[in-house]
């Protein structure tokens, strides 16, 4: 098999491309690709040639991990059938073709056990799943606090404030510098740094990936309080000790989901206690990927772009 991906050349060497598909094995699943979010987080550091050494990097690759689709064949056993609507987190099936993340791709052939069932009235919602449950993840788990507040309203901050409301917090105060992503809160207020005096935050979660906010966040703790890293950060991380001394600051690290988080996610969404409408600000066509990846690199009134990957395979 052969299928249309987006090929990543290089640093901003990003274009359409025809790619050969390994053959479905055994527990696999051969998915034709919907839609495909475009990610600002690690996908920008890879197109920006940004990003640090990392395992399994390197180029020519086809990025994307956020895939929603529709099962095409799929061996038995798998607990799939075609026809069903999945998420797929990426594949690795390219041949010489790096498959880091592999999701933007009209066809994929992909373990069973990484996909996710998903209802096919998501639409191209069904590709924000990993953002979601990326989210899911940094909140959940043992010795973890509700954030009292986020920094940056993107479409991350933004499933983190949903998801603080639907796992019953008080709601959060949300930092946002840029009017044009200041607006489309629900339940909670969305403010910019300076017109909050606040001081006495128990948590924080950085939505934003801007490293130099470290000592920003320290001043605004309470003593004891406790920062969450949520985003991805290329530069080294660096903060005055004095103050974070005073405060008996705590850091923590949110890594990326798991499958757990994903399936609950999932059954949030499904459940009606999280909603994933009002994030998807662009969409293109396949054909427009390279258009598409620069906007949503370089446009901030892009919250997330989408690519529809229809009648591409």
């Amino acid at each position: 098999m052969r299928t249309t991906a987006v090929i990543l050349q290089g640093p901003k060497a990003l274009g359409l491309g025809e790619v050969a598909l390994t053959d479905p094995a055994l527990g696999e699943l051969v998915v034709d690709v919907r839609h495909s979010g475009i990610s600002t987080g690690t996908e920008k550091l890879f197109w920006s040639g940004q990003m640090p050494p990392f395992p399994g990097m390197g180029y020519p690759l086809v990025p994307g991990y956020e895939a929603a689709g529709e099962v095409v064949e799929a061996a038995p056993g798998t607990g799939f059938k075609p026809g069903d609507r999945v998420f797929v987190p990426g594949a690795n099936c390219f041949g010489d073709v790096r498959g880091l993340f592999g999701g933007a791709a009209g066809r994929l052939v992909t373990s069973a056990d990484r996909v996710v069932r998903i209802d096919p009235a998501l639409g191209a919602e069904g590709a924000l799943l990993a953002l979601a449950a990326t989210a899911r993840h940094a909140l959940a788990g043992m010795n973890t606090q509700l954030p009292e507040l986020i920094i940056g309203h993107g479409v991350f901050g933004r499933l983190l404030a949903r998801l603080t409301i639907a796992a019953g917090g008080a709601a959060p105060t949300v930092w946002e510098i840029n009017q044009d992503r200041q607006s489309g809160a629900t339940g909670y207020s969305v403010i910019h740094p300076d017109a909050d005096p606040r001081r006495d935050y128990r948590c924080i979660y950085d939505a934003s990936g801007v490293s130099s906010l470290l000592d920003t966040m320290v001043g605004r703790l309470a003593k004891g309080g406790e920062i969450v890293l949520a985003g991805f950060y290329p530069e080294p991380l660096q903060f005055s000790f004095p103050p974070a001394f005073l405060r008996e600051a705590r850091f923590r690290i949110a890594a990326e989901w798991t499958r757990q988080d994903l399936v609950a996610t999932r059954d949030l969404i499904d459940h009606g206690a999280l909603s994933l409408s009002g994030l998807i600000t662009h969409t293109a066509t396949a054909d427009q990927a390279k258009g598409a990846y620069q906007t949503a690199f370089e446009d901030p009134a892009c919250l997330k772009m989408i690519l529809n990957w229809e009648n591409a395979a």
